[in-house]
């Protein structure tokens, strides 16, 4: 999203490796019993709708991005409705969860307000805590326990023991908020209360954008030449540059050029996205995604993309949902095909035992190579490795060539403030 915004604004051409633009933002189809995927929706609308990535809605926009972005689509506006998912009782508290304290057991509703009002000021470890230590501190022992630890176990595929805490502000603490929720209702808090999604997927919004693009696609990068200023692609051409911008994870622009921050490289996991078609369950959610602390399976979040849309069930179909499963894994480790076809069953067996899904008539699992990204304590990798791209006429940004998490709203501003940077240096 970020490449086709900065070439929207300054008519400068994207080089997209894959066949069409939008990344892991873009739609794929699936009939019921189909096993391969189609790329566009069939005309009679009897298919799944699903995404490359699991569901990703537009957070974060104020209303002159939401403008621009009504120039390209039809967007509907939602409120969030997400839970905490605990599978061993089958009970959904809202999130967030510190601010929900009165769905759990009023006893350790007491144990854990009672040490998020002892928390400590100062940072834990005086500088250079890992997520982990910060979370304990932060929450406490209970909630940890209960929920952070286990789920953030999951989500980071271990590495929060490791890891420097980071995006605090996904996990709100106003103690005011937490004590009033013992008793009541609170307002809707986190960065992502609302959000929007466009009429007809993600796809068409991206065609819509790349339309008013300069975007070619198939072009897979395989080496810079820093010295030269020279990009070559997969089919041999080349293309000279005097300013590049990149959206690529920043790791991978460090091996394309050859350049080294001279740092540990900070870690980033991928996920195995498990998408999801067929009846709905008796005890399905209303919820748009689920945050689940602990799973036979392995996987961290369940997400109902008919809840947002129903677009993505076939139409003339009653009573259908679809969903995306989430398991993250340490970069590397993609598991074989044999283990995603056994991992699947799994996550199939856990939907029907939890009342979620009736039956299952579609079924897809997508891959994405680095979905999050991590920094170790005191890591100064991401601001050296920038520097040194910088150095070389290439400017990192976006998620993942900032090395930052953010949604697609930040994603596009991103992309609009590098091309009228590109605009500015013509």
């Amino acid at each position: 999203m970020t490449g086709l915004a900065a070439s929207w604004i300054s008519g400068r051409p994207a080089f997209e490796a894959a066949p069409l633009p939008g990344g892991i933002c873009r739609c794929y189809y699936l009939r019921p019993g189909q096993a391969e995927p189609a790329r566009t929706a069939p005309e009679d609308n009897s298919a799944y709708r699903f995404e490359n990535g699991g569901g990703h809605w537009v957070f974060g926009g104020d209303r002159v991005l939401n403008a621009a972005l009504g120039g390209f689509a039809n967007w509907r506006r939602y409120r969030r409705k997400s839970s905490v998912f605990f599978p061993e009782s089958k009970l959904f508290v809202p999130y967030p969860l510190q601010y929900n304290l009165r769905y759990l057991d009023p006893t350790l509703a007491s144990w854990a307000l009672d040490e998020m009002r002892r928390a400590p000021t100062a940072p834990a470890s005086q500088g250079t805590p890992t997520m982990a230590s910060w979370m304990e501190q932060v929450f406490g022992a209970t909630l940890t326990d209960l929920f952070f630890g286990p789920f953030h176990e999951l989500y980071t595929a271990g590495l929060w023991r490791e890891i420097a805490p980071q995006d605090g502000y996904k996990s709100p603490v106003d103690l005011s908020l937490v004590e009033r929720g013992l008793r009541e209702d609170v307002p809707e808090a986190g960065y992502n209360n609302t959000f929007l999604y466009p009429e007809g997927g993600l796809s068409a919004f991206a065609d819509a954008l790349a339309a008013r693009a300069d975007v070619r696609c198939g072009m897979r990068v395989v080496r810079i030449d820093t010295a030269a200023r020279a990009i070559e692609f997969e089919d041999g051409s080349t293309v000279d540059y005097s300013q590049l911008v990149s959206t690529l994870p920043l790791h991978h622009m460090l091996a394309l050029t050859g350049l080294d921050a001279g740092e540990r490289t900070d870690p980033c996991t991928a996920v195995l996205v498990l998408n999801v078609g067929g009846v709905r369950g008796a005890d399905c959610p209303d919820d748009h995604w689920v945050y689940v602390p602990r799973s036979r399976s392995g996987f961290h979040r369940v997400g109902i993309y008919s809840n947002v849309d129903s677009g993505f069930t076939p139409a003339g179909l009653d009573n259908r949902a679809s969903f995306y499963v989430e398991r993250a894994f340490r970069a590397g480790q993609a598991p074989e095909s044999a283990e995603v076809a056994a991992y699947s069953q799994s996550v199939l067996d856990e939907l029907l035992e939890w009342g979620f899904l009736e039956s299952a008539e579609a079924i897809h699992a997508t891959w994405v190579d680095v979905a999050y990204t991590w920094s170790w304590p005191g890591s100064r990798w991401r601001e050296t490795a920038m520097e040194k791209l910088a150095e070389a006429g290439i400017l990192m940004t976006g998620r993942y060539g900032k090395w930052k998490f953010q949604g697609i709203a930040d994603s596009l501003r991103d992309g609009m403030l590098a091309g009228a940077s590109l605009l500015a240096q013509s």
